[in-house]
């Protein structure tokens, strides 16, 4: 009976211990440009052990004491957030410091006794490098600008079979193209 009932036992799926999980949902292998002085926005997420979300659990994101990355605005390099009602925990604006390189933010969640821990991989560049994408992108935009140039500038001619018109009208603005790093291409009047 003894024997019975340890090999029932030891067929009996094991369970895992209840436990919190850190779900990483935006950050992981973020490039942060220095001179941008850009950072990535950083979340997670802390479930239990039924993938279920922990709202109310303390998560702490730590900073590298040295080398890439920087400091919260408060000047710390630890920030404590309560995760919301969905289990999500937002980390607090990061202000790059100069140092370029590779580094890791450790988070650590608990709630009622229970913890887990994560490691996020980021990196810090020293600017934007333009792209080939971006190029084509530039060079898009300053053909969309001349079609644009060229069809306000058909609209003030008058044809040999229209007469022109006795007063001439101001001419209408021709679009001009902002070029922005990393804003993006955008058309629009002439500043």
């Amino acid at each position: 009976m003894l024997l019975a009932g340890a090999l029932l036992a030891a067929q009996e799926p094991q369970t895992q211990p209840p436990g919190l999980h850190l779900v990483i949902v935006a950050g992981e292998g973020a490039v942060n440009n220095i001179k941008l002085r850009t950072a990535r926005e950083t979340i997670v997420e802390v479930e239990d052990e039924n993938h279920k979300p922990v709202p109310g659990a303390v998560v702490v994101f730590l900073l590298p004491a040295n080398g890439p990355g920087g400091a919260f605005v408060t000047d710390s390099k630890s920030a404590i957030v309560v995760a919301d009602s969905s289990g999500r925990a937002v980390m607090p604006r990061l202000q790059l410091n100069s140092t370029a390189g590779d580094y890791q933010i450790k988070v650590h969640a608990a709630q009622g006794g229970v913890e887990a821990s994560a490691n996020i991989a980021q990196s810090s560049v020293p600017g934007a490098a333009v792209s080939t994408g971006v190029i084509v992108g530039i060079i898009a935009a300053v053909a969309a600008a001349g079609a644009g140039a060229a069809v306000v500038a058909s609209r003030g001619k008058s044809s040999p079979s229209t007469p022109a018109s006795p007063a001439s009208p101001t001419p209408p603005a021709v679009p001009s193209v902002t070029i922005g790093a990393g804003s993006g291409v955008s058309l629009g009047p002439p500043h």
